[in-house]
């Protein structure tokens, strides 16, 4: 197996992760926060798409779906690629509200995008360095890596809470 496959596989499994967790619910359920500082299933998989969206931008040389595939309007939000969900509070994270059809329809793009750029990824374009104001600098590797990092982590939240949400009603 070839290291790209290896990364499209992974990609793969956390967007099936974000349609379990999404898949079905009512915008009210994908609001739902257990108290308020905590994150609802909406903002996570908002969040995790919006991290994977900006890195995979900064891999590859090209703009956001956020901003050229228009997402950022049918979120009701303005077309800045700095709005991540990075430093957001409980404000922010109550503020964002979606439906499944957007929330999923974002993600499926990201990562379908995501699978396009990585079926040509080769080993020196995983060692092409990406961010030198890091010591040591960040090649294209290890922050597709970082990414799957955070996303398994937040996808695994959305699916926590998705649980509660089927078990409560």
């Amino acid at each position: 197996m070839e290291a790209n496959e290896i990364l499209i596989d992974a990609y793969t499994r956390i967007q099936e992760l974000v349609h379990r967790s999404a898949d079905g619910l009512s915008s009210e359920q994908l609001s739902y926060r257990p108290e308020e500082g905590s994150n609802s299933i909406a903002w996570l998989i908002w969040h995790l798409t919006r991290i994977q969206d900006g890195h995979l931008a900064a891999a590859t040389g090209n703009e956001e779906a956020w901003v050229t595939e228009g997402w950022a309007g049918k979120f009701g939000m303005d077309a800045d690629t700095a709005i991540n969900g990075q430093g957001d509070g409980p404000a922010e994270v109550a503020a964002l509200n979606a439906d499944s059809a957007v929330l999923l329809g974002y993600h499926d793009a990201v990562v379908d995008r995501t699978r396009a750029y990585l079926a040509g990824v080769d080993g020196p374009e995983l060692d092409r360095i990406i961010a030198r104001s890091y010591d040591p600098p960040v090649p294209v590797g290890v922050r597709l890596v970082s990414v799957i990092s955070d996303n398994a982590q937040h996808v695994g939240q959305a699916r926590y809470l998705s649980g509660m949400i089927e078990r409560v009603g």
